[in-house]
């Protein structure tokens, strides 16, 4: 049962990333500029989800934003971690369904160094939403009180950065981190920690690796929201075997 759950996981993973380059596109604009609504040859786009490609271009379809490929092979493989960690309790629904908003949010905060809010915000009350819902549902292994604490600690602890250091936490980080706190507390205060300090050794790691390598200097701004995507995701699985 568990190994068709793992196949049926990366099967959705991939379809799901295969819909996320036209988003990507969409949403990877610097903050404060409107969302793009042409293609890069100045032809008007259509829809938020889907294939980047435009049959307007040099008369042939020309793809642009991150390649499907990419995106689908990286969403799949997530997704089918997820759910050889979770297995068959309800909670794997919510994971499976919330994975492919987070590695959307990773490239575009990659791409642009921003964290839209249309995605950070919903993404933080779908999880607390349904993972409230999975609390109800017979074999679940959370918690769903310590889910809500933990994304109101994760979120309060990254607004005491913000505060602290404005140019190196993003406001957007903040609001990440509300929805990151949610899936990690869902099982208990370990996995909040350990998802945590994963994000911030990563990285940290990510940094050193760009000054040894002479790419970025000590005070180079770098998008943090990948790895705390990223540092969810580890306290997450490990989360999930130890419940």
């Amino acid at each position: 049962m568990t190994t068709f759950l793992v196949i049926a996981a990366a099967l959705w993973g991939a379809a799901a990333g295969a819909f996320l380059p036209k988003a990507a596109y969409r949403f990877s604009v610097p903050s404060g500029e409107e969302w793009r609504t042409t293609c890069p040859g100045g032809h008007p786009l259509g829809g938020w989800i889907g294939w980047a490609r435009c049959k307007q271009c040099e008369q042939r379809e020309q793809s642009y934003g991150p390649p499907v490929a990419l995106l689908s092979t990286l969403t799949a493989l997530v997704c089918a971690a997820l759910a050889a960690a979770t297995g068959t309790r309800p909670e794997i629904a919510v994971w499976l369904l919330l994975a492919p908003v987070g590695v959307l949010l990773a490239v575009v905060d990659l791409r642009v160094q921003r964290l839209p809010d249309v995605l950070t915000l919903p993404l933080a009350g779908a999880a607390l939403a349904l993972l409230g819902m999975m609390s109800f549902v017979p074999e679940h292994t959370g918690d769903w009180p310590t889910a809500l604490l933990g994304a109101l600690a994760l979120g309060g602890g990254y607004f005491v950065l913000f505060l602290i250091n404005p140019a190196g936490m993003g406001f957007g980080d903040v609001k990440l981190a509300l929805g990151a706190g949610a899936v990690l507390g869902w099982y208990g205060w370990p996995t909040v920690m350990l998802g945590t300090f994963a994000g911030f050794l990563l990285g940290a790691l990510y940094s050193g690796a760009l000054v040894v390598a002479r790419k970025a200097g000590r005070k180079t701004s770098i998008p943090f929201g990948p790895f705390l995507i990223m540092g969810a995701f580890v306290g997450l699985l490990i989360g999930a075997y130890a419940a």
